[in-house]
């Protein structure tokens, strides 16, 4: 017979499993995957280097972009970073709404990944599904903040606005029309807290929709069970956070380890995985969805009963309501310079990190005494994963190298930044 010889074979970035951004050269021996070598750099945002360009305020927008399915999470970790170099705190009921809306962006994070997952390795009517409860969070980040992804509502100092009063309705058209219209507009009678509440009660037996349509299927264990297996130790060597280490049977949150905003006020759980495949992955990522939704339902109840200020009365860092920018003087000249040039912080430096879905996102600052960073650094946790590709594949099938990729829930706005 023939002696068979490796040979190289890119994957991506074409391929859809490699989502338009990763370029995987691999090393195959017949259909076994010798060797990986990721090349990153396809969508490069140059995110750190414009965020030293523009006053701290104006880049809260970037972070949006940085992980685009995460988009909140990212503000938070930036807004913290700020907020520890100013010295100041958001008020309690700001913090809540934080809190709230973290998990809010976790949902959507995970409906997004298990979607596109699913898809990667043929399970298509998911893909459907996990949309259909994403649509109803865009709502929410809409009602806040005026944009379905990039909301920018995190300021340092609190919040942009306080939650709305009411939810925007359907309007009758002829698709939505008489019974539809009443039905789509059932949850949007009340306020933005009264649709979130409506969706925590539904959201419980949608997943249920998921693990009867996943968890036992016998396709989906036989793509993911056993496959790019991660031991404990070497889960911690590569600095994997968030699922992909809780999978591997590591219980560690920062959402408990190191409480920020309201979660040392709130009561959850943290799943952790067993044997550290993908699987394991799997499962650990559907119960952080129904844990989230607990969070978000003690956020809700607490907001109802608390009203409040949302932003620090400070106006040398949040500008003056509206009505008093328009009628004084003062007002008016806080508001320019805030939007203008911004604050200057003192010089110093400063790390702050989040739970965000996808493990601990951290922002480093240096402060110059300036108005603009000096330097930030961005702590992305789909990098730390991405850089264990070549170890998760090795030995492993072509077709798993797809299975890995969505294991990692990887984005490539936090990679190429």
């Amino acid at each position: 017979m023939a002696e068979i010889k490796t040979y190289t074979m890119n994957f991506g970035p074409q391929h859809p499993a490699a989502h338009g951004v990763l370029r995987l050269i691999l090393e195959m021996d017949g259909e076994v995957v010798q060797h990986a070598d990721p090349h990153i750099g396809l969508l490069h945002r140059a995110t750190e280097k414009l965020a030293e360009t523009k006053p701290y305020n104006q880049s809260i927008g970037y972070m949006d972009r940085l992980d685009y399915v995460s988009m909140m999470c990212n503000e938070h970790g930036y807004v913290r970073a700020i907020e520890k170099l100013l010295g100041i705190e958001a008020p309690i009921r700001a913090q809540y709404i934080r809190t709230m809306f973290d998990e809010i962006t976790r949902i959507l994070n995970h409906l997004m990944w298990i979607g596109t997952h699913g898809l990667d390795l043929g399970a298509m009517t998911l893909f459907l599904y996990a949309f259909r409860e994403r649509e109803h969070l865009m709502d929410c980040y809409e009602a806040v903040s005026g944009a379905r992804m990039h909301a920018t509502y995190y300021r340092p100092g609190g919040v942009y606005r306080d939650l709305p009063d009411e939810m925007p309705k359907f309007k009758e058209s002829k698709w939505t029309k008489g019974k539809r219209l009443k039905e789509k507009n059932a949850w949007r009678e009340g306020s933005l807290l009264d649709f979130i509440e409506h969706f925590t009660e539904d959201f419980p037996q949608r997943v249920a929709e998921y693990h009867t349509l996943l968890t036992d299927n016998r396709i989906w264990k036989q793509r993911t069970v056993g496959i790019g297996v991660v031991s404990p130790e070497r889960a911690l060597q590569n600095g994997f956070t968030g699922p992909m280490l809780r999978g591997s049977g590591i219980a560690w949150d920062l959402r408990k380890k190191q409480p920020y905003a309201a979660y040392d006020k709130v009561d959850f759980d943290v799943p952790v995985g067993v044997t550290g495949d993908c699987y394991d992955r799997y499962l650990v990522r559907m119960e952080e969805m129904i844990q989230s939704n607990r969070i978000i339902k003690q956020c809700v109840d607490w907001l109802r009963k608390n009203p409040g200020p949302v932003m620090v009365e400070n106006h040398k860092v949040a500008p003056p309501p509206r009505l008093e920018m328009k009628k004084d003087m003062e007002g008016l000249i806080h508001h320019f310079k805030l939007f203008t040039e911004g604050y200057v912080i003192p010089e110093g430096e400063a790390y702050a990190a989040v739970e965000a879905p996808k493990g601990e996102f951290g922002v480093y600052l240096v402060a110059d005494g300036t108005n603009k960073p000096h330097r930030l650094k961005v702590r992305a946790p789909g990098f730390a994963h991405l850089s264990a590709m070549n170890e998760m594949v090795k030995g492993h099938m072509l077709s798993d190298v797809v299975a890995v990729i969505g294991t990692m829930d990887i984005v490539f706005g936090e990679i190429d930044r």
